[in-house]
């Protein structure tokens, strides 16, 4: 997720600048074809264009307000799951059924807040994988190269970050050779939390209520989850998707002929300012579409989607110190004006 006020120039550049080089071509290529050919494409009316245009900026609104509703949904998803955590984090250190046979198991409450710190990491993880109709599943430049590349190079910033993940650290050695032969880490962990809990009522270390209430808490990371996993493999409709796509290449396709056809009633002067203008304008439909585009999928790891990484390290350090732990991770810090 970004996170300047302001995007710099070179931020711009970095997203959709790539496609000023081929809208430059685009409009050179028909503005040179109407200054040193006889093809008249001053004849192109320039009346349907402003139509088109305004059409096109309707509907790639639309998709891009659906788009952010998925993306705002999955932070206050991952904002649910910060609450539920300290929720869970006070309930282990306070909740206790007061019996006098009561066995306090102090190591297994502790276990359950290390193995929550384990499947926040292991969501991110799960998170991470991408659906066959994501831009890191699809092939081509546009697929596999250039979204795979933008991935590549914040992890790359982030790397001390990212190798100082180590789930492992918060699970015993036979819960994590358990873990490797469910496809749904996620879910066995919190499998695994609901037994502990049920064991802490059996020995009356907690009482009944207690236990509908950790088992409560336990429920609102499977719906958490559940719902995250609802936008991460149901697409955004293809139909809108791919006509959005569609209409803004028509628009772009047809905008030179308009803009060289109005513009060359001013002169020579009015043929080459054509250049510009048509780049500019091209490129607003062009950022329009990318940004809806790459809005749609929240957990990409790219510059736009949901600070997971982020979001993970604060609820770890939260939870840490509440179990009076003084080695703890350092927090993640935005870099280049991003977090992850």
């Amino acid at each position: 997720m970004t996170f300047p006020k302001k995007f710099s120039i070179a931020s711009l550049y970095e997203f959709t600048g790539h496609h000023l080089l081929w809208l430059t071509a685009w409009v050179s290529s028909v503005t040179l074809m109407h200054q040193y050919t006889d093809w008249e494409i001053n004849a192109f009316p320039w009346f349907p264009l402003p139509l088109i245009g305004t059409a096109v900026a309707f509907y790639v609104g639309f998709k891009n307000n659906q788009s952010y509703e998925r993306l705002w949904e999955a932070r206050k998803l991952w904002g649910e799951i910060a609450i539920a955590s300290r929720m869970l984090v006070t309930m282990v250190l306070n909740y206790k059924s007061g019996e006098p046979d009561a066995v306090e198991r102090a190591e297994d409450r502790r276990q359950i807040v290390r193995r929550h710190i384990a499947y926040l990491y292991q969501l991110r993880q799960q998170l991470l994988e991408p659906p066959e109709w994501d831009h890191l599943s699809l092939e081509g430049f546009w697929g596999k190269g250039y979204a795979s590349h933008r991935r590549d190079k914040l992890n790359k910033r982030f790397q001390q970050e990212l190798e100082s993940i180590a789930i492992e650290q918060y699970l015993p050695a036979e819960e994590c050779l358990t873990l490797k032969g469910y496809k749904n880490k996620c879910l066995q962990l919190l499998n695994l939390q609901t037994q502990v809990i049920q064991q802490l009522f059996e020995s009356k270390s907690i009482n009944m209520v207690q236990q509908m209430e950790f088992q409560s808490n336990i429920r609102s990371f499977n719906e958490s989850q559940g719902r995250m996993e609802r936008i991460k493999q149901s697409p955004f409709p293809r139909k809108y998707a791919t006509f959005s796509f569609i209409f803004v290449c028509v628009f772009i396709f047809m905008l030179p002929f308009g803009i060289v056809g109005e513009l060359s009633n001013l002169g020579s002067v009015g043929v080459w300012f054509s250049i510009p203008v048509g780049v500019i304008i091209g490129w607003i439909f062009v950022a329009m579409e990318m940004i809806g585009d790459y809005s749609e999928n929240p957990f990409d790891g790219l510059h736009t989607d949901v600070p997971m990484l982020y979001i993970c390290r604060e609820i770890e350090i939260d939870l840490l110190q509440a179990l009076g732990i003084s080695e703890i991770p350092d927090p993640i810090k935005p870099k280049a004006h991003v977090l992850i």
